[in-house]
């Protein structure tokens, strides 16, 4: 029993040292383990920008007089904003956001229609969830518009002065609404997988064209190892691009992470492996690189497109947002972007791994069957 796992791992071994060894020598496939990483994750933090659709937000009144009801009215009649929750208290407003519920949450007040009516100034505070920077401060310049026009409207009734209703705002998670603190920590998520991709599914295709192949079948080795062998090596790469996207978001732009980094890699290491998994399936029906790389690219952008990275989930048709279940993107983003900012621990979005368990788990044994296959 014991020679027979040490016979495993050594063959096992051998293999990943050889698909290493392939990578490695050739020259332009060191360029594109590195450069890549580096040039994408620049670009991406520099020129990124996102767009507002609609905005879920909760409501805490706690004035309940006509003039907050007038004000919510004209923020409902923006066709922008959703209500997700309406609140009793402020204890309310911490799990909401955390859950990601709500984008905003607008509290008024108890003594809102009185310092109305006095002739005073009177705050509401509007809280934004700024782990999507861009959608946060649209949304909260939507607020200001309708609060603007509530303003107009309340002077013109009431005569002139200052504007009556002033606007205290609060940026959860990002309080300077900068982009790249939430688009960096997606890319290490995605840009690692772009690669990990690509070179997974260009592995069999290329040993076919190469003619190496066919003596590999003929190994001792079982299609099982083969996938193993064939799997582990860019399971390492990914992680290592990941590292590298991780660095720049650290030490060039500056991102402060508030998680831990055994939690980071944890979902980093399921995602990669099930990107790996798609991969392998992706190499084991191409006949040659060309359709590897073709099948590939056509699956890279849905996948981006559907991750949530650019547009969030919600703002999506609903047969999309059923799509983007079978995308380890999405959950990948969900889960690296709450462990940098938020800090949250592997209680909180294990979840998440859930999804990329099964879709590895479908995925190798769906490469190991088509090798086996392709055996007959």
């Amino acid at each position: 029993m014991n020679g027979s796992l040490l016979d495993f791992l050594r063959r096992v071994g051998h293999l990943c040292r050889k698909e290493l060894l392939a990578i490695l020598k050739d020259p332009s496939s060191r360029v594109i383990l590195i450069v890549p990483a580096l040039m994408q994750s620049l670009l991406f933090g520099y020129a990124a920008t996102y767009d507002l659709t609609h905005v879920d937000y909760a409501l805490l009144d706690q004035s309940r007089g006509a003039a907050s009801t007038a004000l919510i009215a004209r923020l409902d009649g923006t066709g922008v904003f959703r209500r997700a929750a309406t609140l009793a208290s402020p204890e309310q407003i911490a799990p909401l956001v955390n859950r990601q519920d709500a984008l905003v949450v607008i509290q008024i007040g108890p003594d809102f229609e009185r310092r109305l009516e006095a002739g005073e100034d009177a705050a509401i505070q509007v809280i934004i969830d700024a782990r999507n920077s861009n959608t946060a401060g649209s949304a909260a310049g939507f607020v200001s518009a309708v609060v603007g026009g509530f303003n107009e409207d309340w002077r013109r009734r009431h005569g002139g002065g200052a504007a009556p209703v002033r606007i205290e705002s609060r940026a959860w998670f990002n309080p300077n609404l900068e982009t790249r603190w939430n688009l960096m920590p997606g890319m290490i998520a995605a840009l690692s997988m772009i690669q990990t991709l690509l070179l997974t599914a260009l592995s069999v295709a290329r040993e076919r064209e190469q003619g190496t192949f066919d003596q590999l079948l003929v190994t001792p080795l079982s299609p099982t190892e083969i996938m193993i062998g064939k799997a582990l090596p860019p399971v390492f790469i990914g992680l290592v691009q990941s590292t590298i996207v991780l660095l720049i978001t650290l030490l060039w732009f500056r991102v402060p992470m508030a998680g831990s980094l055994v939690t980071l890699y944890v979902g980093l290491a399921f995602f990669t492996t099930a990107s790996v998994g798609i991969g392998l399936s992706i190499s084991a029906v191409s006949a040659n690189m060309q359709q590897a790389m073709l099948y590939t690219f056509v699956l890279i952008m849905p996948m981006m497109l559907l991750s949530g990275l650019t547009t969030p989930v919600s703002n999506m048709p609903e047969a999309l947002q059923i799509a983007t279940l079978a995308n380890p993107l999405r959950f990948a983003i969900d889960l690296v972007q709450r462990v940098y900012l938020e800090g949250v621990g592997l209680a909180t979005v294990w979840h998440n791994l859930i999804p990329l368990f099964v879709i590895a788990a479908i995925t190798l044994p769906l490469a190991a069957w088509l090798f086996r296959h392709r055996l007959v």
